[in-house]
Formats: structure tokens, sequence, C-alpha cells
């Protein structure tokens, strides 16, 4: 089952989608946007699938995709948190800036809370701000939870994740090192955080989604030109590892996000997902990096496609804006 939602109000207004993400048909009679959903997705969930069903099957018409304004799914949540599961992207980045990796750096997943309370949609565009903090994307994965008990094991994680679907944490780089040199972690790094058009279930992805890790290639182009297609599978801590490691000490709600971090590849081939990660390996290779960052004008587009090549998650596509 494919889920969106319409710009409406605050939290949007519920929508199915077909697996071609061609066509919509409202879902809001069923619940009202989509963290009513989640607040009791036992009782919403097989509705849903009924009424994403007669879509696909064509009982129930829709109207085309074009014709409807989305926003993120989640237009806001409880909680926005994001990892770093993907160990090459830390290692190239750091050694880069000259920073030893932390020695728990294979057993200990990082993470960080981000803003939740304005979530950005899939053609939102960005404000670049000062150019001067470096603007950068990063196509990332997350997943979007069902309430889930503190002291959860990976083993146990499964049960607990309702959807999939991609976002664009945008981050400030020049702001990055200064905040964490504070001992406190980030905040005005990290502005707000857009996701794509799709939630997905997790049986939509079928073998490509396996223990946790969506085995699929996650393409980012920036003005058009492919910036990198790595493979979203190598991700050392898998989104169950996340969650067992997130919830040591804590509860989380309904509707909390958790992100992957950048997908990053060890295969340089395989390109990269963040302009960070270019100018790492720039500086590794030469003393200096020459990609610049962000600047008005600019645009993003991330994407995943399936094996058929149906864009699962739809298209963020974002503009830099003055």
């Amino acid at each position: 089952m494919k889920l969106a939602s319409r710009r409406h109000g605050r939290d949007g207004s519920l929508m199915v989608v077909s697996r071609d993400g061609s066509r919509v048909a409202p879902a809001n009679h069923i619940a009202p946007h989509l963290q009513a959903a989640l607040d009791d997705w036992p009782r919403f969930e097989p509705e849903l699938t009924r009424r994403f069903e007669a879509l696909e099957s064509g009982l129930l018409p829709g109207e085309p995709i074009g014709q409807v304004e989305l926003t993120a799914p989640l237009p806001r949540a409880y909680e926005w948190i994001d990892g770093s599961a993907f160990i090459n992207h830390i290692l190239l980045v750091r050694r880069a800036r000259g920073v030893e990796p932390p020695q728990t750096l294979r057993t200990d997943p990082l993470v960080y809370q981000g803003a939740s309370g304005c979530l950005l949609g899939p053609s939102d565009d960005f404000s670049l701000g000062d150019p001067r903090f470096g603007l950068d994307f990063e196509a990332e994965l997350c997943v979007v939870l069902g309430d889930t008990p503190r002291g959860t094991r990976a083993a146990d994680a499964a049960q607990y994740v309702r959807l999939l679907m991609l976002a664009n944490d945008w981050t400030f780089r020049n702001l990055v090192s200064p905040e964490l040199a504070k001992g406190f972690g980030f905040f005005v790094a990290k502005p707000a955080t857009a996701f794509s058009p799709f939630a997905v279930t997790p049986d939509e992805l079928g073998p490509a989604y396996r223990e946790g890790r969506l085995h699929l290639q996650l393409q980012t182009r920036l003005n058009g030109a492919l910036i990198g297609d790595p493979d979203a599978g190598e991700m050392h801590f898998s989104f169950f590892d996340l969650l067992a490691h997130v919830t040591q000490t804590r509860a989380l709600t309904a509707g909390t996000i958790l992100g992957s971090g950048t997908v990053s590849n060890s295969d340089p081939a395989r390109g990269a997902s963040c302009l960070a990660e270019l100018r790492a390996r720039e500086l590794i290779a030469s003393g200096n990096a020459t990609t610049p960052f962000l600047r008005a004008g600019d645009r993003v587009e991330i994407a995943m496609y399936d094996h058929s090549g149906k864009n699962v998650f739809g298209s963020i596509a974002e503009r830099v804006t003055d």
C-alpha cells in the first residue's frame, strides 16, 4: 500500500496512491490524516488496504497525481530521529577532516534528534539563507514507526515498522563542526527535512526489503546530472539495529520517523548522496575540495526505482531559492 497527504491544514489530508504512482484517491473518510491512521493502525490499516486495492484494480477511478498538491506524508511528526547507518560515509567525512572515527563506530550507531515540527514536502523550495553556511543535501531512507516500547530488541523490531519513505536531510555543512565542538550536538546546522511524496508499507517492497534493509539503488541528481546511485542495502546498521539502539532508554510514539543517514557505498563508482562526500574524496586525493556547496537556482532530485523501473516513493524534487 502507498499513502500520501494532500496539502490541507497542518497535518494534510490522507490519500491512497496507485502502485505506479499515477493516481490518488482520498482516504480521509477512513482517517483524516496519516498521524491519525498511525495512532490506531490495527484498526485503520485493513480499511486503507481495501481502499488502495480498489484504486489499484480500477474499481475506484481516482484522479491524476499531477492534479493534487502533496505535502510530506507527515507534515509534522512527534519525533524525527536520524542515524548514520552507512559506515563509509562516516569514514570518508572524518578522514577528510582529519578526525578519527569513534572506537565504537561498528558497534554503536550514531544518532541525533532533528526538528520535526515543520517538515517539508517533496517539491517545496528551500531558501539558501546565508551562502557562507554551506548548504548541502543528504539523500536518505527512513521508516515511520508505530508505538514502540522501551527496550525493543532488533529481533523484535520488524513489527513496529509501519511505512518507509525517502528523505532529503538538508544540512548547513559549515555550521556542523562549530556546533559539534561545543559537545552538545547539532541544532542550527540541521534545518527542516524534506520527504518523499509517498509512504510505502514494507510488504509493497517485496524481497528488496529484508532484515531491516532496502536493497535498491537511491538516485540523486543535481541540476539533472547524476551525482550517485548507491545501493541502500549496504547499511552497516539495519533499521532494526537503529530501533533497538534508540529505544534503550525510552519508548517511541506512533508517527516517529527514524532515518538511515546518508546512503553511501564503499565503491566510488556508485557516486555520492551528498556534496560532503564528493568534497571529502577531493580533499583526500588532492588536499583541495573543488565541488561547491549549493547555490540559489540549483535543483536537487532524489528517487528510488524498483527492479521493474517503478518510482517506488515518488521523487523529491526541490529548488534552492535565495
